[in-house]
């Protein structure tokens, strides 16, 4: 199974890599803008939110065409939102995946328009997409708006940031990452099976699953942080205590921290099932989330 979902991954990951390309390529803009974009664009990533996209909307229908430029929307707000942590005044980090991050090879100030244009350009090709009826774009903008917003993603960040230096609880801990990390996966799983005509059951129990699969992602980001490789994380071990963040490892101990990871993936699978999702790779991917090397 291990191939089987490798194959899938590097499958997804072109079809993804190539429609960033037809979408960025021809835009007849600036070009410092334009080259800032692509560099965190085309620096590469795992490219993990869109896949999980395609991988939801392939556990109810098929041809993932209608799901292209959601996976790629969602993929800009990924970007725009790394270049603007990297940044001085929040992470303040010099590397990103092993290179230069943004701000270093080009400036402050390309690097935060570059970011604006990649969030603002997103709902433009979610508007522009011509395989959508207008009551999906509307649906599919509004959830991208919420989960990259003040009540989703930045509204984690700022948690995140708030936490910094203090004693917190397991409870707040989970709410900033199902803020900052889980709302755009939630937003992943939600818009492919939307797009695939799921249940409504279906997705209720898919957005469970998504919540505790971003916990997931998260716990391995931070046991990562303590004992990964920093050649294949493409950035130093221990970066998130010198930043003093509220980390996983920190609450509960490195083994402590295992073991509440393996408790989020339990609970994902039971939601997986309830879904009708349990013979697809949305299952095999929440074992890739919790045991990821990078």
């Amino acid at each position: 199974m291990a191939e089987k979902l490798t194959e899938y991954i590097n499958h997804n990951k072109k079809i993804i890599q190539d429609a960033l390309k037809n979408y960025l390529y021809h835009l007849d803009i600036p070009k410092p803008i334009k080259e800032s974009m692509l560099y965190s664009v085309e620096g590469g990533g795992k490219r993990l939110r869109p896949i999980l996209l395609l991988a939801s909307y392939e556990a109810y229908s098929e041809n993932v065409n209608k799901a292209l430029s959601s996976a790629v929307a969602l993929e800009l707000i990924h970007t725009y939102s790394l270049i603007h942590d990297d940044l001085p005044a929040l992470d303040n980090d010099d590397f990103r995946r092993g290179e230069p991050t943004n701000h270093k090879v080009f400036d402050e100030a390309t690097s935060i328009l570059a970011g604006d244009a990649l969030l603002t350009y997103s709902f433009e090709i979610i508007s522009n997409d011509p395989l959508l009826a207008d009551n999906q774009k509307v649906e599919l903008m509004k959830k991208l708006s919420y989960s990259s917003g003040p009540a989703g993603m930045v509204g984690g960040q700022i948690l995140d940031i708030k936490a910094e230096n203090k004693p917190i609880t397991l409870t707040e801990l989970e709410n900033v990452h199902a803020l900052k990390t889980g709302e755009l996966l939630m937003f992943a799983t939600y818009a492919g099976a939307y797009l695939g005509n799921a249940s409504k059951d279906q997705l209720t129990h898919l957005q469970k699953f998504a919540y505790y699969l971003g916990l997931i992602f998260q716990v391995q980001d931070d046991i990562l942080d303590v004992t990964g490789d920093p050649d294949k994380v493409g950035r130093p071990i221990g970066s998130d205590e010198g930043n003093e963040k509220s980390t996983f490892p920190k609450l509960l101990g490195l083994e402590g921290a295992k073991t509440q990871k393996q408790e989020y993936v339990d609970i994902a699978k039971r939601e997986l099932i309830k879904a009708d999702a349990q013979n697809t790779f949305l299952m095999t991917l929440t074992d890739y989330f919790s045991q990821r090397d990078h």
